[in-house]
C-alpha cells in the first residue's frame, strides 16, 4: 500500500512539473509595453518561487522511496526508476525556470538603464537648448560674445558615452523584440532632437567664432587708430607750444 502510495505522489508530481512547463516555459509571450514586461518578471519570481517551494516534497518523496527500497528490494526497483525519472526532470524544470528568471530581470533592467540614460541625455539636450538660446540677442561687447561662446562650448564638449549606451541597449532590446514599438519611438524622438539641437549649436558656435574674430579684430584696429592719434594729437601740441607756423610742419601735420 505504501508504494501504491508513493507511485502516485511520484504521478502526482511528475503531472505538476508537466504542467508548471506549459505555463511558465512553453506560452509566448510578447511585451508591447513596459506593464506586461514587468507583470512577465513578477511571475516568473513567482514561479520560481513555487518550483523550489517543492523541493521539500521532493526530498521526502526521496527519502520515503529509498527507505520503501532497502524494506523491499524488488519491490521499490520500480519505485527507484521513477524517482530518478522525476528527480532529473525536477532539477530540469528548476534550471530552465531560473534561467528565464534571470533572462527577463536582466531584460528589465536593461529598460530601466535605458531610461536612466535618456533622462540624463535629454537632461543635457534641454542645457543645450537654454545655453543655444542664450547666444540670441547679445549685446555688441566683446565680453558678451566671449562669454557665450565658452557657455555654448562647455554644453558641446559632453561625452558622447552615454548615447553610446542608449544606442547599444535600444538595440539589444529591439532585437529580442522586447518593447521594440516603444523604444523605437523612444529613440526616433529623442535622436531628431540630438541631430537638431546639436547641428544648430555647432551652427551657432562658428557664428560666434567669427563675431568675436571680427570684433577682435575691429577692437585691434580702433586701438591702432586711437594710439595714432594720440601720437598725432601730442605733435600737434608739440607744434602749438612751439609756435611753429603751419606751413613749416610735415604735410601729414598741416
Amino acid at each position: 500500500e505504501k508504494a501504491v502510495n508513493l507511485k502516485k505522489d511520484l504521478a502526482e508530481m511528475q503531472e505538476w512539473m508537466t504542467q508548471a512547463e506549459e505555463e511558465y516555459l512553453e506560452k509566448d509571450f510578447e511585451y508591447k509595453s513596459p506593464e506586461e514586461l514587468e507583470n512577465a518578471v513578477e511571475e516568473m519570481k513567482r514561479a520560481k518561487e513555487d518550483v523550489l517551494q517543492k523541493e521539500v516534497r521532493v526530498k521526502i518523496l526521496k527519502d520515503n522511496i529509498k527507505m520503501l527500497a532497502t524494506k523491499m528490494p524488488s519491490g521499490g526497483q520500480d519505485l527507484t526508476t521513477e524517482l530518478n525519472v522525476v528527480l532529473e526532470n525536477y532539477q530540469l524544470l528548476c534550471n530552465r525556470i531560473r534561467g528565464k528568471c534571470h533572462t527577463l530581470e536582466e531584460v528589465w533592467s536593461c529598460w530601466i538603464e535605458l531610461l536612466q540614460y535618456l533622462d540624463l541625455e535629454t537632461a543635457w539636450l534641454n542645457t543645450l537648448e537654454e545655453r543655444v538660446q542664450m547666444t540670441e540677442n547679445l549685446s555688441d561687447k566683446l565680453d558678451a560674445v566671449n562669454d557665450a561662446l565658452e557657455s555654448l562650448e562647455s554644453v558641446l564638449r559632453h561625452p558622447a558615452d552615454n548615447r553610446t549606451q542608449i544606442r547599444e541597449l535600444g538595440q539589444t532590446l529591439i532585437d529580442g523584440g522586447i518593447l521594440d514599438d516603444i523604444i523605437s519611438e523612444k529613440l526616433e524622438a529623442f535622436n531628431a532632437r540630438y541631430e537638431e539641437l546639436s547641428h544648430l549649436a555647432v551652427s551657432r558656435q562658428i557664428t560666434l567664432e567669427q563675431q568675436l574674430q571680427t570684433m577682435r579684430e575691429t577692437d585691434h584696429m580702433l586701438q591702432v587708430l586711437q594710439e595714432n592719434l594720440a601720437e598725432l594729437d601730442r605733435q600737434l601740441t608739440s607744434y602749438l607750444t612751439d609756435r611753429v607756423d603751419a606751413f613749416q610742419m610735415p604735410q601729414e601735420a598741416q
